[in-house]
């Protein structure tokens, strides 16, 4: 498959990737670009940024998740119907599961799909000494992916003479410049940036940023580079057995995911069509507190047989009918506690479908809405679905954060092998659950997570379907093995 594409990428976080890679999104629709957009590593809102701008999901590409088939085959299946892919890298582009390795970053990225990097460099306040910045990126990795620079923060009087400075000195290209931007800032908080619908004018200050791009960067350059991508390989992915090999330290290519990528086999296509022959229809909480979810895990669903029927926790009085299972994503109930509280009815109808046996998977977000009592950050107890005993807390700092290998454990009584997940989260929980041990995959550090019931699987950590196929087909096995309610 040939796919023109190209990733920005920065030295370190707060450089400016996700607005610059918005203004590309916008500028390149605008010229009449059918775009994709892919954010590298397990982030759940720079991608919305992105959905906002082209118009469609965005998608994660993640090399702990997945082996480089894999994810080579997850860009290609997303991208289909593009004329270009842009990827926005994660943190600084060499940084990645810890100090002594750089995959699962932005490089490792770059590296297995063969794709163009342009690097973000600050340039206010230098002049020479920005030449010796950039060859240390161009020369550290063996097998180079960035192929031009942008700079950040540079006024268009100094823009002519630095981009001929770079490109008489250093084997590499300028492409363009971003001046100061007073009006498109992107603010933050304690999870990441703010939510796109938080933003007043967003839409504006997107339209702004496209056209200050349009006027700054030689999109015929960016283009041109885009397009000496080379083609990816052609592979197919389908739901399958996923190996239950151990994650060792460090992670290799051989123990890295499990999907099956051979051609299609009668017992996908006999247990898709078991899923579709029951009905199997799963309530997915998605509002402004529930938000966070990988689209590909949605689509593997589908794929797998099963419809999915979105419900509001906030705004809904209560649960859709006729469902089979729950799924509960994260986001930031805690911003909506007295909403989520208030909302008794919908309480209720989860509550009262969970003590009748309704099979629900819950992570991170989901797995507080599901406690007695939620604080809010301020110290305020909420009473929430009471399917999970005692109070959720906010702690006020990071509590267990990255990536990590769920192991030793049962997902709804059958054995799935190796989970690969990540937690990022503020709040702590008297109920974590002991079904898993959790390891980071760069250092000596455990701990015990997840609860596994038998109708009732929740948690922290943040699952990724493709990581392990055997997870959502667990799921699903479950409800179909489930006695009528």
């Amino acid at each position: 498959m040939k796919l023109d594409r190209i990733m920005i990428a920065a030295p370190a976080s707060g450089s400016g990737k996700t607005l610059i890679t918005c203004g590309l999104l916008g500028l390149l629709k605008r010229k009449g670009y059918q775009v994709g957009s892919f954010k590298c590593g397990p982030d759940f809102i720079d991608p919305m940024f992105h959905t906002r701008v082209i118009g469609t999901k965005s998608r994660n590409l993640d090399t702990f998740f997945t082996d480089h088939e894999t994810t080579r085959s997850l860009l290609a299946k997303n991208a289909a119907d593009c004329d270009i892919a842009v990827m926005e890298g994660v943190m600084g582009y060499f940084d990645g599961m810890g100090l002594n390795d750089s995959r699962a970053g932005a490089s490792d990225l770059a590296q297995v799909t063969d794709t163009p990097v342009l690097l973000i460099v600050n340039a206010k306040g230098c002049s020479r000494s920005i030449l010796p910045a950039i060859k240390g990126f161009l020369d550290f990795q063996e097998k180079p992916c960035i192929k031009g620079i942008i700079l950040n923060r540079v006024s268009p009087m100094l823009y002519p003479r630095m981009k001929e400075m770079i490109e008489s000195e250093l084997d590499t290209r300028v492409v363009g410049y971003v001046p100061v931007l007073t009006d498109c800032v992107l603010e933050s908080r304690h999870l990441g940036l703010m939510m796109p619908d938080e933003i007043e004018d967003l839409r504006g200050k997107l339209d702004r940023l496209a056209s200050e791009l349009e006027q700054s960067l030689d999109l015929e350059a960016i283009l041109q580079l885009a397009g000496e991508a080379p083609e990816l390989p052609e592979s197919r992915l389908i739901f399958g057995e996923t190996s239950k090999t151990p994650v060792q330290e460090p992670i290799s290519e051989d123990h890295r995911a499990g999907n099956s990528l051979e051609s299609d086999k009668p017992a996908e296509h006999a247990f898709r069509e078991r899923v579709r022959s029951r009905g199997i229809r799963i309530g997915l909480a998605r509002d402004e507190a529930f938000c966070f979810m990988y689209e590909d895990n949605l689509t593997l669903l589908r794929e797998m047989g099963a419809e999915l029927i979105e419900f509001s926790p906030i705004h809904d009085r209560q649960l859709p009918e006729n469902l089979d299972g729950l799924l509960f994503h994260g986001g930031y109930p805690e911003l909506y506690t007295k909403e989520l509280s208030e909302n008794t009815s919908m309480r209720q109808s989860i509550k009262t479908a969970l003590d009748d046996g309704m099979i629900c998977m819950a992570e991170c977000g989901g797995f507080l809405y599901l406690h007695e009592e939620l604080e809010d950050t301020e110290g305020q107890a909420w009473p929430m679905v009471g399917a999970v005993p005692g109070k959720a807390w906010y702690t006020g700092k990071l509590q267990r954060f990255g990536y990590i290998t769920l192991s030793g454990g049962r997902l709804f009584g059958k054995d799935v092998g190796d989970i690969r997940s990540h937690e990022f989260h503020y709040y702590d929980s008297p109920c974590n659950g002991e079904e898993y041990l959790a390891q980071k995959p760069a250092a000596k550090r455990s701990w015990r997570c997840e609860n596994s019931g038998d109708t009732l699987f929740c948690g922290f950590p943040h699952l990724y379907y493709y990581a392990n196929p055997l997870i959502p087909k667990a799921f699903l096995e479950r409800i179909l093995d489930h006695p009528e309610r």
